[in-house]
C-alpha cells in the first residue's frame, strides 16, 4: 500500500508505461487496417473505401492523442522530480 503521494504517482506512471505500447500498437493496427481496406477496395466498393478512410482518420487521431498525452506525462513526470521520463534522455542544461 503506497504511503506517500510520490508512491501513488509512481504506481500510476508505471501502469501507464505498461499500457501505452499496447494502445499505440492497437491504434497503429486500426490505421493499417483502414489503409488496407482503402487500397484494396479503391476500384470497387465505395462503402469499403469510406470505411477505410474513417478507420485511417480515427487511427491517426488516436495516435496523435496518445503521443501528445505521452509528451505531457513525460513533462509532468520530470517536473515532479522522478528523474528521466520513460527512459528518454534529458537535454543538457
Amino acid at each position: 500500500m503506497p504511503t506517500t503521494l510520490q508512491a501513488v504517482i509512481r504506481i500510476f506512471i508505471d501502469l501507464i508505461k505498461l499500457l501505452f505500447p499496447v494502445l499505440v500498437g492497437m491504434a497503429l493496427l486500426v490505421f493499417l487496417w483502414g489503409l488496407a481496406k482503402f487500397i484494396f477496395r479503391v476500384g470497387g466498393d465505395e462503402k469499403a473505401v469510406t470505411e477505410g478512410q474513417q478507420l485511417m482518420k480515427w487511427g491517426i487521431i488516436a495516435l496523435f492523442v496518445m503521443v501528445s498525452f505521452w509528451g505531457i506525462l513525460a513533462m509532468i513526470y520530470s517536473d515532479i522530480g522522478f528523474g528521466r521520463p520513460f527512459g528518454l534522455p534529458l537535454l543538457p542544461q
